[in-house]
């Protein structure tokens, strides 16, 4: 999960969107960052990011799908489940008395629909102390899975990967979590490199803040 922005151009501020990827490495992920938001043209950047791997009480894996597996269940030979739950992004949106801007805060939910992951958004901190919330393109997230994160990979993604979830056992009871300020990765069952699947993360996932252009990771 990625914030990046830039400032286009014909911009008067910077730009700022979010992204989701399924990669090895951060660097891996520049080709899809490029495609995603051409007019940047050379001018984005990171602005955060953050590996997924624990939301709330689950923890979040990544699998490879199997071609020869196509009607998949709603669970593996492990327990991990694929068909029940799914991972979605909630982007809240907030006032504040006597300020122009709007403040936003970043929220993943492991949820069974966009109902619940909304129920689970609005028990924020964020949701009880900023007027007027609301949560962003609201008609727009009433449309059929339209903030599910696998619905917001790329294509190449959607087609070799799923997201599967297991329980945490005496872990966190909410189903969320999330990111304050305007600001997936995974892990990649299979293989001993470094994106091999997590094996035991009851840990939050650490938050990585700070300016980080593209062409560092490039080079």
């Amino acid at each position: 999960m990625l914030v990046i922005g830039g400032k286009p151009l014909g911009r008067y501020i910077e730009q700022h969107d979010v992204f989701f990827g399924i990669a090895e490495e951060l660097k891996d992920l520049v080709p899809a960052l490029k495609a995603f938001w051409p007019e940047m043209d050379g001018k984005m950047h990171i602005d955060s990011w953050r590996k997924v791997s624990r939301v709330g009480g689950f923890k979040v894996f990544v699998r490879e799908r199997m071609e020869e597996n196509a009607d998949e269940s709603d669970s593996d030979k492990n327990g991990l489940v694929s068909g029940r739950d799914s991972l979605f992004f909630v982007n809240l949106g907030g006032y504040k008395p006597n300020d122009m801007e709007e403040y936003h805060y970043k929220q993943l939910v492991v949820a069974k629909d966009l109902a619940e992951a909304s129920r689970i958004a609005k028990q924020t901190v964020f949701w009880k102390h900023h007027e007027s919330s609301h949560i962003d393109d609201k008609y727009g997230i009433d449309v059929d899975d339209i903030y599910n994160v696998e619905d917001l990979l790329t294509e190449e993604m959607k087609r070799k990967y799923k997201l599967v979830f297991e329980e945490v056992v005496g872990g966190d009871c909410e189903r969320g979590d999330g990111e304050g300020g305007d600001g997936v990765g995974g892990d990649v069952e299979g293989g001993d490199s470094e994106g091999g699947i997590v094996r035991d993360n009851s840990g939050e996932d650490k938050l990585e803040v700070g300016y980080l252009k593209l062409s560092k990771l490039e080079g």
